[in-house]
């Protein structure tokens, strides 16, 4: 079947701008890429530098080894540009700008050789001020100096081959190396000890190491497609705060975009794959490189303040295709297969280097063939990428804040119209709101009988109008309902009241409920006003209580609920209360009335019916409900057992919009910012709402785009998330569950 890139789109995205064949197969060669060059071997012990800059793509070709060339790198500094490459001869520096002067002069020109080594060398990495390189032979790492043409030092740990290393830039005298048995290593290469040493992560080798230095995180992928990301933050013992599948990444990614109907380049590709290989071993995605990625940025009125400019991102060289990851939510942004272009001649790729271009918003991509012969440099447009991939947003603006009036069709307008009821026949006024009306004693109204057409002049008692107050009373009831302005950078002030143990032994509590069911309660929520108690359990009964008194003002029976009670809310200002039950959530309107008839005990002055029902889109059950109740809101979130969120609008009373794939597994949790009675915040804060799901971390998402912002698997570092990194973060442990969103700190 023909590839939808036959129309000529792919152009748009990507270009394969160079392409030679050589003798020998360079597989699995280390090549280097730069925002200048590109470096590659060719026919073995050549080597070959490729300018993209300037219209005549200049080609350099350099010599000197003799043995085939096995890894090469350029150095962090422009001006000059330096290129290492070695081979099991000898390790070679080139200065580029001299290279090309001497070539385009007809002169030969001999690079400056450090050193030779007994074994390959599988890496070589450049220090960051370029005065040391860092070679990878063997199970071993040796450090030169480039000036004195000598070993610094030589670095023995590892037990299998050491593929990448890397210098960390914000601390000069650290390196970290990985290698194929499976770990990673901390090293001090100033006084060549061992810092830190990792266990066995995963089964297969790992392959590839990046530097983060914006969010301090160290990231290595392996051989089956899997990576590790690791704090590298002090005091936090380099411990992992995320574990990425790169397979299950790109299916979550195609699903998300087929299900918003996003027909995107390659996606048709995508499915036919997915659907002819659904039965047969599961495909995974080698890590061969990891590189930075500058994504272009576009003014965005939706996301306002709280949108990056510069989002941390990555780029994933794969042996089928290139990946862009996003640091800050572990959230791909971009797929792209080799085989969904026909213009490209490699389709299976066994060792890439990547480079993004910032002043042209392009990357450079360098590939060779895994079953051939062939190197081919390709040419990526960011902003076109993206763009074809770009996730569709809602049609209509949505906002946890009301911004226009309630329609006369929405189930809201109930709340703020009061409703007529016809009065009882039998209805009397009450005796203290009985008026004396003045009556004749007889049927002819001339005739006025004493006493009934005046008033009584008896007085039973008179108030006390006349008593003088001194202010010191009222001022203080005043003053203790003036709220003093708080400042957000200040921690919330805490004052223990009393401390109350629930046990002998030290034991963690994991939730406070409130007893009076006959099942698991699911859900306890205040009113707005403080008077009511709201708890649901998976009896199928809801009920309301009172704060004043220890007394059940409302009852809902199973009656009314055919499944258990999920989660259940005041909603709309205590208007309504909003709940979920199977695969729909209803909005209940009640009158509370905690007065009762001393006389009519029977007849209490309390009712409670179901106005609106609307059920999840997919047809699942319900797994969590949230709402607004602190200010009017239109919008209701719910999370469904299927891994989904959907987002209702009660103002039009139907779907807005679809979370696909939220989560690997159910929502249980939903937490949205409901501001605070004594500060307050910005509106766009309000449009930002968390989820969480049983071992996947804590995601944290904006309404108006429907983009995952953050993600954080584990505890502690998710706190630091929000704190100051530098602050030593509670040490909670990773695999504790989370029940509750309540705690965090916004």
């Amino acid at each position: 079947m023909d590839s939808p890139y036959v129309d000529g789109h792919s152009s748009d995205i990507i270009v394969e701008r160079y392409l030679v064949e050589s003798k020998k197969s360079e597989a699995h060669t280390q090549l280097a890429c730069s925002t200048q060059h590109c470096a590659f071997p060719l026919d073995g012990n050549r080597l070959c530098v490729w300018r993209p800059r300037g219209p005549a793509y200049q080609l350099l070709i350099l010599q000197g080894h003799h043995q085939p060339i096995t890894a090469m790198a350029f150095g962090n500094k422009v001006n000059p540009l330096q290129l290492c490459s070695a081979s099991q001869d000898y390790v070679i520096m080139w200065n580029m700008d001299e290279c090309r002067e001497k070539t385009l002069q007809g002169l030969a020109f001999r690079g400056v050789i450090l050193g030779t080594f007994s074994e390959a060398v599988i890496c070589v990495r450049f220090s960051p001020d370029d005065h040391a390189i860092a070679l990878c032979a063997g199970n071993k790492i040796f450090l030169l100096d480039v000036e004195k043409q000598s070993v610094l030092v030589e670095l023995k740990g590892h037990c299998g081959l050491v593929t990448a290393v890397e210098f960390c830039n914000w601390q000069a005298h650290v390196l970290i190396s990985v290698s194929e048995d499976r770990s990673f290593k901390v090293w001090d290469h100033s006084v060549g000890a061992l810092i830190y040493s990792s266990c066995i992560l995963t089964a297969y080798p790992l392959l590839s190491l990046l530097i983060d230095e914006d969010s301090r995180q160290l990231i290595t992928g392996c051989a089956d497609g899997q990576l590790w990301i690791f704090s590298l933050i002090e005091h936090h013992n380099y411990r992992c705060v995320a574990h990425v599948d790169l397979r299950k990444k790109s299916e979550t990614f195609s699903t998300q975009r087929m299900k918003a109907g996003l027909c995107w380049p390659g996606y048709r590709q995508c499915h036919r794959r997915h659907e002819a290989h659904k039965e047969e071993a599961e495909a995974t995605y080698p890590v061969l490189r990891l590189a930075h990625c500058n994504l272009p940025h576009a003014p965005d009125p939706m996301c306002g303040v709280l949108s990056s400019e510069h989002p941390t991102c990555l780029w994933i060289g794969s042996s089928t295709g290139l990946f862009i990851l996003n640091l800050a939510n572990f959230e791909l942004e971009a797929v792209l297969h080799f085989k969904d272009f026909q213009s490209l001649c490699i389709k299976v790729a066994g060792s890439c280097a990547l480079m993004s271009d910032t002043d042209n918003h392009k990357a450079w991509c360098t590939l060779t063939s895994m079953f051939g012969n062939k190197i081919a440099v390709l040419e990526i447009s960011m902003a076109a990428l993206l763009n074809s991939q770009q996730r569709p947003r809602p049609e209509k603006m949505l906002s946890m804040l009301a911004s226009s009036r309630v329609l006369p069709t929405s189930p809201l307008y109930f709340g703020i119209v009061k409703e007529q009821y016809p009065k009882p026949a039998n209805h009397k006024p009450s005796a203290v709101k009985c008026i004396v009306r003045d009556q004749p004693l007889v049927f002819h109204s001339k005739v006025k009988s004493s006493g009934y057409m005046s008033a009584p002049h008896a007085t039973m008692f008179s108030p006390k109008t006349n008593i003088k107050h001194d202010g010191k009373r009222s001022l203080k009831c005043k003053n203790n309902c003036q709220c003093e302005e708080y400042s957000l950078e200040s921690p919330s002030s805490l004052k223990l009241s009393r401390q109350v143990a629930v046990a002998q032994a030290p034991v963690a509590v994991n939730c406070l409920q409130f007893s009076g069911h006959d099942g698991v309660v699911s859900t306890i929520c205040w009113s707005h006003n403080r008077r009511w108690l709201l708890s649901a359990a998976w009896d199928r009964t809801l009920r309301v209580w009172s704060t004043h008194r220890t007394e059940l003002i409302l009852l809902l029976g199973p009656d009314m609920f055919p499944k258990p009670i999920t989660s259940a809310h005041f909603y709309y200002m205590d208007a309504f209360i909003l709940l979920s039950s199977g695969p729909q959530f209803q909005l209940l309107k009640c009158h509370l009335d905690p007065r009762r008839d001393d006389v009519k005990r029977y007849k209490p002055k309390r009712w409670c019916k179901s106005i609106f029902r609307l059920p999840v889109t997919s047809g699942a059950d319900v797994t969590s409900l949230s709402a607004v109740n602190d200010f009017y809101s239109y919008i209701v979130l719910a999370a469904g057992r299927d891994r989904t969120v959907e987002v209702f609008d009660l103002n039009v009373g139907c779907s807005a919009a679809v979370i696909a794939e939220a989560h690997s597994r159910p929502v249980h949790q939903i937490c949205q910012n409901k501001g605070s009675s004594f500060a307050t915040q910005k509106s766009l804060g309000y449009n930002l709402f968390l989820t969480t799901a049983v071992g996947d971390g804590v995601k944290l998402w904006d309404l108006r785009t429907l983009r995952l912002m953050y993600t954080k698997w584990a505890l502690a570092p998710f706190c630091t998330g929000w704190q100051d990194t530098q602050t030593p973060s509670p040490q909670w442990p990773s695999t504790h569950p989370l029940h509750s969103l309540s705690q965090l700190p916004w």
